[in-house]
């Protein structure tokens, strides 16, 4: 095994913090990463790495290591990818993080239609509603439904997206309908939930008010998955904030009522993101054009709504 393949194992064991789980994802035992690791540390003549019984953790030492052996691999990653896109070839796999619902509903759909005009492509779909790390997830792409923060990824608008308050009408006709957002602070409001998740604040803005309403919700039930929230409150056992794109026909069927709906949440556009690569493998950035393509102009629920 070369020192190269050594920095390789470094690096996955330092970024997952385990060395069974780096071994899993480099198809190594645990204990060939281990003695990997124990071969770097001797060539060094430093340790790397504090173990535990259950994690590893980056010495200070290890610490410096890593960061450099991170620019060596992303320098050899942009040198293969340099090279692949001089050729023009579209090939190779492309890994993409999605909420759960929405991949279901937009994105499963449409990859067959892409994998055909690009066979050499395989697309790997990872369906989430938590947020991974693009980096340390080994992720090609993500798409993300939310108020971004800053980053270093590169981020493309794929569509907008209005998001609105929805109940049944049987919950309504039992505890009442709410005429101002503080009315929701009585009410049983279903809650996305999850690691940094913070929609158990909902903010609401009333046309002609000069600024919005932010307000604490609470409620009986949560879940990190939004198709089970969209189920309860079918079946009547709250209000939920959801985007039209899950709603929108329920709505139009008259299973769910729109709540207040002259107070409006702030949209949340629909987005893909990647890291920032100044040599982008064809391959995905194939995809993600295919993604711009597919939900540029109107967006694919409003065509379903409209039909």
């Amino acid at each position: 095994m070369s020192d190269f393949e050594d920095i390789q194992i470094f690096v996955r064991v330092a970024e997952l913090g385990n060395l069974s789980a780096a071994g899993r994802e480099l198809r190594h035992s645990a204990a060939v990463v281990s003695n990997r690791i124990a071969r770097l540390e001797e060539r060094l003549g430093v340790r790397l790495l504090n173990r535990t019984t259950r994690r590893v953790g980056l010495t200070t030492e290890g610490d410096i290591y890593y960061r450099h052996c991170q620019r060596i691999l992303a320098e050899m990653e942009e040198a293969e990818n340099a090279i692949a896109n001089q050729k023009n070839t579209t090939r190779g796999p492309v890994t993409v993080t999605c909420p759960v619902a929405f991949g279901n509903m937009f994105v499963a759909p449409i990859i067959p239609k892409f994998v055909e005009k690009n066979p050499d492509v395989q697309v790997r779909l990872h369906l989430s509603d938590r947020l991974l790390d693009l980096l340390q997830d080994k992720v090609d792409l993500a798409i993300r439904i939310a108020e971004l923060k800053e980053s270093s990824l590169i981020v493309r608008k794929l569509a907008a997206n209005k998001r609105v308050l929805v109940a049944s009408p049987a919950y309504l006709k039992r505890n009442g309908t709410p005429r101002t957002p503080s009315d929701l602070l009585d009410h049983n409001c279903l809650l996305l939930r999850f690691p940094g998740s913070r929609q158990y604040q909902w903010t609401l803005q009333r046309e002609g008010d000069e600024a919005p309403t932010t307000l604490s919700v609470s409620g009986s039930m949560d879940s990190d998955n939004g198709e089970v929230l969209t189920r309860w409150c079918l079946d009547g056992h709250g209000i939920a904030l959801k985007s039209m794109w899950e709603v929108g026909p329920h709505i139009q069927s008259g299973a769910l009522k729109i709540v207040l709906p002259d107070c409006i949440p702030p949209s949340h556009a629909v987005y893909t993101l990647y890291p920032e690569n100044r040599y982008l493998p064809t391959r995905v950035r194939a995809f993600v054009d295919f993604l711009v393509a597919e939900f540029g102009g109107t967006p694919p629920w409003e065509r379903l709504n409209a039909d």
